[in-house]
């Protein structure tokens, strides 16, 4: 009889390099967006604070590690790969990763579904199911144009749930601004992988718009974006502007994947630059002690 010998697990630093920790901002920042809203920055809620450690390794395995495994084959040959950009994976790997995902994700999403209120978890599950349902087959929403963009609005959704945990309401328009942002960085993202794409025959919104059409279908979503952040601070969404649309522009100038994969260090650079403008009313507020 011989016995099952199950793979060795990977190391930390391993799940770290596929959790792509420079990327970690787009799933904790709108949750402490969303906790600044509600003006309750500083709360000790045990539902929150499990939320944000959730969002930074184990979230984060789960959105990329799912990707990784089912982009495989394409990331072999990726250029991008195997530095800050996203791991290659290795020979033997899929299985401990996959156990990986299971394993840190599971403990962390019963712990949740004890502490939050079912709205809250709701958002959260739904995040994560559309996280998985842009990399796994059959639905594999990546390979769908237009549905692909349109399935990370899943990145927008963390900044409700500081209001749907603590019971209140919903900011809407910055919930909106940041889906629309959401749609316009990924097709911007994708535009330097346009040849790579069609050679794997992978169909996405940038492979069917070109790079130049992609320029300009970003350049509307972070056009509507800016719009429904004016009402609720101009100062953001001028920045919003300034920045997204500045490198929307730049790529329909020079419409090249080559130019694309230039200018993604600061599409990547994004959320801070314009999360750094947009934390100015509040450091001016807290120096003033007029923040709660």
């Amino acid at each position: 009889m011989h016995s099952l010998t199950l793979p060795a697990p990977l190391t930390l630093r391993r799940l770290l390099a596929v959790s792509r920790p420079a990327l970690w901002v787009n799933t904790v920042g709108p949750l402490v967006v969303g906790l600044w809203l509600t003006g309750r920055l500083w709360t000790l809620e045990p539902g929150l604070l499990a939320l944000l450690a959730y969002l930074t390794l184990p979230f984060n395995l789960l959105i990329y590690g799912l990707n990784d495994l089912a982009d495989r084959e394409e990331d072999a040959a990726s250029a991008r790969k195997g530095g800050w950009q996203g791991a290659r994976l290795r020979s033997g790997e899929e299985r401990p990763l996959l156990r990986a995902v299971l394993l840190v994700n599971g403990p962390f999403l019963a712990v949740l579904g004890l502490l939050l209120p079912p709205a809250a978890l709701a958002a959260l599950l739904l995040s994560a199911l559309l996280f998985a349902a842009y990399s796994v087959p059959p639905v594999r929403l990546k390979a769908r144009p237009f549905l692909d963009g349109l399935s990370n609005v899943a990145y927008a959704l963390p900044l409700a749930l500081p209001a749907l945990a603590l019971g209140d309401p919903v900011p809407a328009l910055p919930l909106a601004a940041l889906m629309a942002y959401a749609v316009g960085k990924h097709a911007f993202d994708a535009a330097q992988d346009v040849p790579a794409d069609r050679a794997a025959g992978v169909r996405t919104v940038a492979t069917t718009l070109g790079v130049r059409g992609t320029a300009l279908y970003a350049l509307g979503w972070f056009g509507l974006a800016g719009a429904l952040l004016w009402p609720v601070s101009r100062l953001t969404a001028l920045a919003l502007w300034g920045v997204c649309g500045g490198l929307a522009l730049a790529l329909h100038r020079s419409p090249t994947p080559q130019r694309a994969a230039r200018l993604y260090p600061l599409s990547i650079l994004s959320p801070w630059l314009v999360g750094t403008v947009a934390g100015v009313p509040l450091v001016y507020l807290l120096a003033r002690g007029l923040w709660p």
